[in-house]
């Protein structure tokens, strides 16, 4: 069990001492989650293996007095597992589930496209001895160099924040992904957002965007983890003229948009829809 409440967190950092790692985010917010105190062991890319004495060459990587557990996933369910006690992380098999489904349609429609807009900013903001590691293996994933993929991201970024609106609307009528309370559904995605902010050196989301109320919130959590000082405005996109809107306006939809309670409450719709067919 954990010795004076506090377990060891191998970090993945910036020169700006900020961890680039979402994962490790994610990490990070689920032992506090858990009510531990962390011992952070502070490094980059380069030099994993030795840092944890071979142990792996991927963070995150947790040892918990003189047991080692690997992966992000294997360290949340290693937690609830051996912490029942404790506030769960994922408190049904079917959060795991759709937490799964959310995550892989976040880096589609959003971690991904983001990494390739700040790919450059990435590499220049590692610490030295990480600069060949990350533009070799940036390049060869990206298929491109660094400078022409980040190139044009002004064109592409309010199209990515409008392609969040699924996030919006979950977020519409609850204050977490997670329901009444955070849960490991928003310290995964929020990962995402904390990757972002690490090397977002122009904003990725509109000062107005919805999704603010939820990141900040999530920013202040456990005395505020997500408020490290090398972290970038994610806030503050100006869109100029002829760009799409970076969120959709005019409140939800779909189901969430309004409640069927009879024929009254969807009486305008309905004959909204039909009427050009009867005329």
């Amino acid at each position: 069990m954990a010795k004076d409440n506090k377990i060891t967190i191998y970090d993945l950092a910036l020169s700006t001492g900020t961890t680039i790692s979402p994962f490790v985010w994610a990490t990070k917010y689920a032992l506090a989650h858990k009510g531990f105190e962390m011992d952070i062991v502070p490094g980059g890319f380069t030099g994993i293996m030795e840092r944890t004495g071979g142990k792996t060459e991927r963070l995150p990587a947790i040892v918990d007095d003189g047991k080692w557990v690997l992966d992000s996933w294997g360290i949340v369910e290693y937690l609830d597992e051996t912490y029942p006690d404790r506030p769960a992380l994922i408190p049904h098999p079917g959060i795991a589930t759709l937490t799964r489904a959310l995550d892989t349609w976040f880096w589609g429609a959003a971690v991904g496209p983001w990494m390739r807009c700040y790919c450059k900013d990435y590499r220049d903001l590692s610490v030295p001895e990480d600069h060949d590691y990350v533009t070799s293996t940036r390049e060869t994933m990206l298929g491109s160099t660094l400078e022409d993929m980040q190139a044009g991201r002004e064109d592409r970024l309010p199209g990515i924040s409008l392609a969040l609106e699924p996030l919006r609307k979950a977020l519409y009528e609850s204050k977490w992904l997670g329901g009444d309370e955070p849960n490991y559904a928003d310290y995964r995605i929020l990962g995402g957002f904390l990757f972002t902010a690490s090397v977002a050196k122009i904003p990725a989301l509109a000062d107005d965007d919805p999704l603010r109320d939820w990141v900040d919130r999530c920013f202040d959590l456990y005395d505020g983890l997500g408020r490290h000082p090398g972290l970038f405005p994610l806030f503050g996109l100006e869109t100029r003229e002829g760009d799409p809107d970076p969120w959709m306006k005019g409140g939800p939809w779909g189901g969430q948009a309004k409640r069927n309670t009879g024929p009254e409450s969807t009486r305008a719709e309905t004959e909204a829809i039909t009427k050009s067919k009867a005329s």
